[in-house]
Parts: structure tokens; sequence; C-alpha cells
């Protein structure tokens, strides 16, 4: 089959296209031939080895030092099962799944059947890829740590990327009042995901902002936790998306940080909602894998808005 590898750290052009074995369904796992797979922020920083301070080091020596021992990145995947290992009775071969699993930028992938959710027919192979790097993320934060309620008043800085603009959506359909900060070109696009307010970064820096907020998300590592406190009502939580290693082990409450858990239940929401027409799952652009590279740049621009797909 055909995959994207990754055999050292280093800039877009690393992630190339070549031809590897076929996978094999262990127990308890199927192959699914991937219709589309998002590119991700997580997929850049495996690829180019650019982690928060005081993640490399740590990183390196789990995943690799001078490049990924597992060469296929790719997390979000969207298509439909080729065949079925021993032990599952869930899911059949022609099924249409949605899911998160490793080496998905791949033509074939196999993923432990538990990790998969049932793709809703009128929801894209695209838009299931696009929809659940961000969600689940968001949904887990927001949700799961957080308890969001309705009436909170919630602040998503980076409120225009993969992440953000998932977090728009999830606190807007959970009754919060949510003010986005993006830059001023994607002001339009964040109020239509549902923030009553926009703050343009470039005019307004973050430290500017009188308003206090229930909930803080920083989407993108853009501020010091003391900073980021600052900007808390009484009672509020501070959720840091990308968080340096000192911020990891230092958070308590009201600060959070640490790795999304991805629950099954949340991908059949997120997919749901995108069924439904209450959540856009933001697609920049969809290519094919052989434009990997440059679904690679777009998000090492630092300006992509939503997700960026590609379809093996």
């Amino acid at each position: 089959m055909r995959a994207v590898v990754v055999d050292r750290y280093g800039p877009p052009s690393v992630a190339r296209v070549a031809e590897v074995a076929d996978p094999v369904p262990r127990r308890d796992e199927v192959v699914v031939r991937v219709a589309a797979a998002a590119v991700t922020s997580g997929d850049a920083r495996m690829r180019a080895a650019s982690f928060p301070r005081g993640m490399a080091l740590p990183a390196r020596l789990a995943i690799g030092l001078h490049g990924p021992r597992q060469r296929i990145l790719g997390v979000a995947l969207s298509g439909t099962v080729a065949a079925i290992g021993e032990g599952v009775t869930s899911l059949a071969v022609g099924d249409e799944v949605a899911g998160m699993a490793s080496r998905a930028h791949a033509e074939l992938v196999a993923v432990r059947a538990d990790r998969l959710v049932r793709k809703p027919a009128d929801v894209s192979h695209d838009a299931a890829a696009a929809v659940l790097f961000g969600g689940t993320t968001a949904m887990h934060y927001l949700l799961d740590v957080a308890g969001l309620e309705p009436g909170r008043s919630v602040l998503v800085i980076g409120a225009s990327g993969a992440v953000g603009s998932s977090a728009v959506q999830i606190a807007r359909i959970a009754g919060a009042r949510v003010t986005g900060v993006s830059s001023g070109r994607n002001a339009q696009r964040v109020r239509q995901l549902g923030a009553e307010a926009v703050i343009d970064y470039t005019s307004t820096p973050i430290d500017r902002i009188a308003e206090r907020f229930d909930v803080v998300v920083d989407t993108v590592g853009a501020r010091s936790t003391a900073a980021g406190r600052g900007l808390l009502a009484d009672g509020g939580t501070l959720l840091l998306i990308v968080a340096t290693l000192g911020q990891t082990i230092t958070a308590r409450r009201p600060v959070r940080a640490g790795v999304a858990r991805v629950r099954p239940a949340h991908m059949t929401r997120l997919l749901s909602l995108v069924a439904s027409g209450e959540l856009d799952p933001v697609i920049q652009e969809s290519m094919p894998m052989d434009d990997i590279a440059r679904a690679h740049g777009i998000v090492d621009s630092g300006r992509k808005v939503g997700n960026v797909v590609v379809r093996p």
C-alpha cells in the first residue's frame, strides 16, 4: 500500500509517499481503507520535532532521537472497514467508520475496533476526519475538565484553528457566551461559528483585555500561566491545550493541562452534530495524499483556518 513516511525530523519536505507493507489485523482490530485523514498540529510537531518548551528531550527519547520510530504519522481518519480481526463482533466489512488511531496517513490502517465509531451516512469522509482531532480535544477540556455549564463566559485564544474553531462551537452549543481571539482576517469566520465577540490580537494585545472569563482556553500556548490566570473571573478555569513541561507539571486548580482523553461517546456526538448541521468541521482544504508536504506547510504557516485533510 501507499503511505506517508517520515524517516527523519525536518521541514514539510521530509514527509513523502512510499510503498509499505499492508497491515494485518490482530485480535480486536479491523483494517480500515482510509478515505480521508486530517493533518494536524500534532502531526507537524512530530514531523519537525517541534515540541513545547521543556518537552524536546523527553519527547525524542520516547519517539525517536533523529526521526520518529513510527514512520507513518496521522491520528484522525475516516474510511471503510476492509478486514476484520479475531474477536471483533461490533463491525463488519463495508461499514463506514471514523476514529482516532495511529498511522492514519496511509491507504490502509489497522485500528482497535473500540477506537472507531460508525460514520453517519450524511457526513462526508472529509468532514468526519476533519472534526475529530480538534473536536475531541475541545470536548475533553470544556466538558470533562471544566464542566462547562450554560451561561458561563468562555474566552478562546486561537479561535480559528482546528481546536479553537471546535472550542468556539462546543462552548456555544453548551450554552456559553463565547469570545474568540483571532487575527482580524478571520474575525467574521469566528463570529459565524458562534462567538458573540471577537478580539483581533494584532490590534488589541491579549494582556489588554479588560473582561474576565469563567473559562479561558489557550489553544496555541500564547500565554504564561500567570497571564492566563489574570484573565479569569473568580472561580474560573484556565485550560492550557498547548503547555510547556513546566506548566504541565505545575498545573493545579484553577489551571488544567495534559493529554486530552479520546472518548468514543465524544466522537459519536461530534459526528451527530456535523450531521445535523449544528457543528461546522471547518475544512480549509482537502487534497490528495501526494500533496502531503504542502499540507504540512499549511499547518506550519500558523495561519491555518480549521483543518487540512488528505485523501489517500
